[in-house]
């Protein structure tokens, strides 16, 4: 299957599990990106079930509110039983890179008041040793530069996101993503401590200290279940 069937796969399969574990009337959480869209149009069937979404980005809270969904700020709920995201790479211990999409803060708020947080990934994210994939760090603008230097302290080369236009990538909320090349990170809560601890950073996109509890992967032979001690 190509890329986007699998996607596909484990978004209906993501909501498959949602509508069975999930009390009818409550409010779920949904991340941002190509996976997390998916997610988004195969829930949609079934979205009078549901009180309504928070969303961690605009992108997502647009797309909800074209399905109909009722999109909630989260400082009007009290609890989320689930949280749906995709990631850019996942570890054999359930620790992500998230915010290829740049919405790694907002993913990283949502995600930390979620009962469980349900990861959909193709297999192509699944790695023995998270780096590979460029580590975002979302920056206040004036920092930026103290910050790569820091990071090029580290041995890795910062690069700041810019769009098509050549200006920085902005977030949705107003700041600058430096995204992390040549890691190879053996210790990734270590990390996102450490990198959450300079001045400047809004934060990291490691997800450590909030791993996933649960992914469903996307694989040549169907969806694989995998399970993470939490």
């Amino acid at each position: 299957m190509t890329q986007d069937e699998l996607k596909q796969l484990v978004a209906a399969e993501a909501a498959a599990y949602v509508n069975a574990h999930v009390p009818e009337g409550s409010v779920i959480g949904v991340g941002t990106g190509t996976t997390a869209n998916c997610f988004i149009d195969a829930i949609a069937s079934v979205k009078s079930r549901y009180r309504g979404a928070v969303s961690s980005s605009v992108a997502s809270s647009a797309r909800l509110q074209a399905h109909g969904f009722k999109v909630l700020e989260l400082n009007e709920i009290e609890s989320l039983p689930v949280y749906v995201d995709g990631a850019d790479e996942i570890d054999p211990h359930g620790a992500m890179i998230k915010g290829g999409g740049g919405a790694l803060t907002r993913e990283k708020i949502v995600a930390s008041v979620a009962d469980v947080f349900l990861c959909i990934a193709d297999e192509s994210k699944r790695v023995g040793v998270l780096g590979t994939f460029p580590l975002p760090v979302e920056v206040i603008p004036m920092a930026r530069t103290a910050i790569g230097r820091r990071i090029a302290a580290l041995g890795a080369v910062p690069v700041l996101r810019v769009q098509q236009d050549g200006l920085p990538f902005v977030t949705d909320n107003g700041n600058e993503i430096i995204d992390v090349k040549g890691l190879k990170i053996a210790d990734p809560l270590a990390l996102e401590v450490e990198l959450n601890a300079w001045p400047g950073v809004v934060t990291v996109g490691l997800f450590a200290a909030r791993g996933a509890n649960l992914c469903l992967l996307g694989t040549s032979s169907g969806v694989e279940t995998i399970t993470y001690a939490r």
